[in-house]
């Protein structure tokens, strides 16, 4: 099961939360069930309200009662499981956050959820540029020497992606590097830095993202 950790500077102790398959598997085990997190408006209302007091057991029951809907949503709009399960988490920080503006008068409470998760996901996809490391992996590798045409090209693209990797902040330079260079995994790069697989992954996305607007200057 993997398991993240929502993380807001306004609390010591942060609520810890399944994510993913996880999350949809969960979402369908208590449909089958009928019971358990299943809850009514008036549960995810009161839920949301205690949440924006800084309850986390009753987030972790907006959460359990939510999230498998929610993941489902954004993967839909991304297409991408990796990508949807950091949104995801993304989402939930948000709630977390906002849960205290919630006001059931304007919105039922799954209606304001999915507005942020399908706000949240619509807004990475307008994020997307066509150039990626993830598409470009040769910029990290060492030139053959058959080619000096080629290898005049890619020893351009290096300096640029090298100057590119300088401009970012040190902690994100350091998990693309080992992510693109040495062939680490996301779970041994966070064994390695001593993190959490999911924020190895949100510095990853966010470190190629800056690369992506870098490179297209």
């Amino acid at each position: 099961m993997t398991r993240v950790t929502v993380l807001d500077p306004r609390f010591d102790r942060q609520p810890t939360l399944a994510t993913g398959r996880a999350a949809e598997d969960r979402g369908q085990s208590n449909a089958s069930a009928g019971r358990g997190v299943s809850s009514s408006r008036q549960d995810l209302v009161d839920a949301l309200k205690r949440s924006g007091a800084g309850d986390q057991a009753a987030f972790r029951r907006v959460y359990a009662s939510t999230s498998a809907k929610l993941f489902g949503i954004i993967l839909r709009i991304l297409g991408q499981r990796d990508l949807a399960e950091d949104v995801l988490q993304e989402v939930y920080i948000r709630v977390w956050q906002r849960a205290g503006d919630f006001d059931p008068a304007i919105s039922s409470p799954i209606s304001w959820l999915v507005a942020i998760a399908r706000n949240r996901a619509l807004d990475e996809t307008r994020r997307k540029k066509n150039r990626s490391l993830e598409d470009c992996p040769e910029l990290f590798q060492t030139p053959s020497g058959d080619n000096p045409l080629a290898e005049h090209e890619q020893k351009e693209e290096r300096l640029r992606l090298l100057a590119c990797l300088d401009r970012l902040e040190p902690d994100k330079k350091e998990v693309i590097v080992r992510a693109y260079h040495y062939g680490m995994t996301r779970e041994e790069i966070g064994r390695t830095i001593k993190r959490p697989t999911a924020t190895v992954k949100t510095w990853l996305r966010r470190g190629l993202a800056q690369i992506r607007d870098c490179l297209g200057q």
